[in-house]
C-alpha cells in the first residue's frame, strides 16, 4: 500500500508520470485499478459542479467571465455573437476611422487562458424557464436545418447578458427606414450606406434639389452616441469624401434632431454649450425641441415642441439614437416573475432578479432596485439603540454608521449634497448645535430627505463592465462567504449579509466632437474639452482595449488615419 500511495502522489503531481505508470503496468491489474478509480474520482467532482449559464458576450457578460474562478464552476455560455466588441468605438468604425476587425475579439481566444474550460453556444436565447432552471436556446444557423435545431440547458445559476435593443417608442417606420448603431453589423452597414448616398448623388440625370436629398444626413438623438456619429461623419466627409467627389460637396448637410432642450443632455451644461458651439462653427444643424411623428423612406415628420407645427424634412439617410428597448426574452421573464410593465428587470442590490433565487441579470438589460432606508428607519435605530433606552447616542450611531453607508449608498450622496461631513452632522438641530442624543422621531426626521437622492444607473459599458466584474468575485467568494459573511449588518433579520451590494464608481465619460477636438467629464467636478481632451481619449480608449491585438489594430488604425485619410470603398 506504501508503493501504492507514492506511485498515486506522483502521478497526480505529474500528469507525465501518470501516463508512465499506466503505460508501465499494463500486466498488473490492481495498478491498472488504481488509476482508473483516479479518474472516476475526477470526472464525479467535475459532475459536482454547479452550472452557470451566462447569457450574452457583451461587456457585462466578459466582465463576469474574465474575472470568474471557472475552475470551480461548468460554465457555459449562450450567444448570439462569438465576440466580443469594444462598442464605444462604433461610430469610429461607421466612417472607416477604426476598421471592424479592430475593435472585436474572439470570446474564445478572451477565455482560453482561463483555468478550466467555458463551452459557447452561438444561438439565441429565446425563453426563460426559472421555476424549471432551464433556458431554451435556438441557434443563429436558420438557413442549415441540422444546425438550427432548439435546445435547453440547464443551471444552478444564470447570468442574464442580453443587452437591450434599440428603443423605436413606437414611432412609425423607423424599423423599415432608420439605420441604427447597436453591434458591428450596423456600423458597417451604415459605412455602406453612406458611402452609397455619395455614389447616387453624382449620378447623371438628377437635380440638384434631388442631390440634395440624397446627401441629407439626419441624426435622430442629441445623445453621446448621435452626437459621436454626427462628429465623425463630418469629419469623413470634410476631409476625405469631398475630395473624391467635388461636384457636390457643396450640398452636404447634416442635421441632428434632439427632442429635449440641448445635446449630451446627461453630461455637465458647460459640455453641452461646448458641443453645440463646435457644432454650429461646423456647420451641423442642431434642432432642439422637436419630436419625430413618422419616417418614410422620402422624409422624416417632425413636430416643433414650441409651437406644435408639423413640418416634413427631405432625407437621404437616417440614424435613428434615441435610447434603449427591452428584448423580447426580458419581457416574457418579466411577465413570470410578477415585473410586467417595467423598462428593465429589477434586481436587488447583490444583481439578484428580484421573485428568483438563483437568476442575476447586469448591464443594460437589468436596473438596480435600490432599497428605501425609510423602509428600514425603525429597524435601523433598533439596532443601534444597543441599551434599549428609547434614545440613540452619537456614540451608539457610531457603530452602526459604516453598515448603514455601505447598504444605503443614497447617505453619502445626500451628505454630499448638503456640504455635511459625516452622518453626525444629520442629528445637528436646527442651529447646526450637535445633539447628544435623539429619540425615533428626531432620528426619522433627520433621513427623511436621504432616499430623494436615490437614482438609476445609466445603460453604459462602464455600469456593465463593473457589474460582471462585482458578480464575479462574489462567485469567486460564495463558499468563503457562507461561512464569513462580508456585507454589512442585516437590520430585520440580524447577522450579516453574504457579500458587499454592488456599489458604482463612475470614473468619467468622453465626448468626441471632430476636428481632433473631445470633451470630457470627470470625477471631482472636473471638465475639459480641446485637443488635449482628444489625446487624453486616444489613450484611455487604447488602454481600455479587451486584448494587445485589439490594443495594437487600433492605435495602428489612427496612425493609418493620419498618415492616408479613411477608407471610402463601398466593401
Amino acid at each position: 500500500m506504501t508503493f501504492l500511495s507514492s506511485l498515486g502522489r506522483a502521478s497526480r503531481s505529474s500528469p507525465l508520470a501518470s501516463k508512465l505508470l499506466l503505460l508501465g503496468t499494463l500486466s498488473g491489474g490492481s495498478l491498472v485499478a488504481y488509476s482508473d478509480s483516479n479518474a472516476e474520482a475526477n470526472k464525479t467532482q467535475q459532475q459536482q459542479k454547479k452550472k452557470v449559464v451566462v447569457l450574452g458576450t457583451g461587456w457585462a457578460g466578459i466582465s463576469f467571465l474574465k474575472d470568474l474562478d471557472i475552475s470551480s464552476y461548468d460554465v457555459q455560455v449562450v450567444s448570439p455573437q462569438n465576440y466580443f466588441a469594444f462598442t464605444p468605438l462604433l461610430p469610429s468604425v461607421t466612417c472607416g476611422t477604426v476598421e471592424a476587425r479592430s475593435i472585436v475579439e474572439s470570446v474564445r481566444n478572451i477565455t482560453k487562458k482561463k483555468n478550466g474550460e467555458i463551452e459557447l453556444w452561438e444561438a439565441d436565447c429565446v425563453k426563460i424557464d426559472p421555476p424549471n432552471n432551464k433556458v431554451q436556446c435556438q441557434p443563429v444557423f436558420k438557413d442549415d436545418p441540422e444546425a438550427s435545431q432548439e435546445f435547453s440547458l440547464e443551471y444552478d445559476y444564470l447570468i442574464i447578458a442580453v443587452g437591450a435593443q434599440v428603443n423605436t417608442f413606437g414611432t412609425p417606420g423607423v424599423l423599415e427606414n432608420c439605420h441604427f448603431l447597436k453591434e458591428v453589423e450596423d456600423a458597417q452597414r451604415i459605412r455602406r450606406g453612406v458611402i452609397d448616398c455619395f455614389e447616387k448623388a453624382v449620378l447623371p440625370g438628377l437635380t440638384e434639389e434631388q442631390r440634395r436629398t440624397k446627401l441629407h444626413f439626419v441624426i435622430v438623438g442629441g445623445g453621446p452616441t448621435g452626437v459621436e456619429f454626427a462628429a465623425e461623419l463630418h469629419d469623413f466627409i470634410i476631409e476625405d469624401v469631398t475630395k473624391i467627389y467635388p461636384s457636390v460637396k457643396d450640398l452636404v448637410k447634416i442635421t441632428l434632431i434632439q427632442s429635449g432642450d440641448h445635446i449630451l443632455n446627461t453630461f455637465d451644461e458647460r459640455i453641452s454649450s461646448f458641443a453645440e458651439e463646435k457644432f454650429l462653427r461646423d456647420g451641423i444643424d442642431v434642432q432642439t425641441g422637436m419630436r419625430v411623428m413618422s419616417v418614410s423612406d422620402k422624409d422624416i415628420s417632425v413636430k416643433i415642441k414650441s409651437s406644435g407645427e408639423v413640418v416634413r424634412i427631405p432625407h437621404g439617410f437616417i440614424l435613428w439614437s434615441t435610447g434603449v428597448g427591452t428584448r423580447p426574452v426580458i419581457s416574457d421573464l418579466m411577465e413570470q416573475v410578477g415585473q410586467g410593465g417595467r423598462r428593465a428587470l429589477a434586481t436587488n442590490e447583490w444583481l439578484l432578479v428580484k421573485g428568483c433565487e438563483n437568476v442575476y441579470a447586469l448591464g443594460d438589460c437589468a436596473s438596480i432596485a435600490q432599497r428605501k432606508i425609510m423602509e428600514d428607519i425603525a429597524n435601523i435605530f433598533k439596532a443601534a439603540d444597543v441599551d434599549n433606552s428609547g434614545t440613540l447616542t452619537v456614540e451608539e450611531l457610531q457603530d452602526v454608521v459604516d453598515d448603514i453607508l455601505v447598504r444605503y449608498p443614497q447617505v453619502e450622496l445626500y451628505l454630499k449634497s448638503k456640504h455635511m461631513r459625516n452622518i453626525k452632522d444629520l442629528l445637528a438641530d436646527s442651529e447646526g448645535n450637535a445633539k447628544k442624543e435623539v429619540d425615533i422621531e428626531e432620528f426619522k426626521l433627520a433621513l427623511a430627505g436621504v432616499d430623494s437622492q436615490m437614482k438609476s444607473l445609466p445603460a453604459t459599458a462602464q455600469v456593465a463592465a463593473q457589474q460582471g466584474s462585482y458578480l464575479a468575485k462574489c462567485f469567486n467568494r460564495m463558499e468563503h462567504c457562507k461561512e464569513n459573511p462580508e456585507g454589512p449588518k442585516r437590520f430585520r433579520s440580524g447577522g450579516h449579509h453574504q457579500f458587499r451590494p454592488f456599489q458604482y464608481k463612475h470614473f468619467g465619460q468622453f465626448a468626441p466632437l471632430g476636428g481632433d477636438q473631445a470633451a470630457a467629464e470627470l470625477p471631482g467636478d472636473w471638465v475639459s474639452a480641446g485637443k488635449s481632451t482628444q489625446w487624453l481619449w486616444y489613450s484611455v480608449y487604447a488602454s481600455k482595449q479587451v486584448s494587445w491585438r485589439t490594443r495594437a489594430l487600433v492605435v495602428s488604425d489612427w496612425t493609418r488615419r493620419y498618415i492616408f485619410g479613411r477608407d471610402s470603398s463601398r466593401i
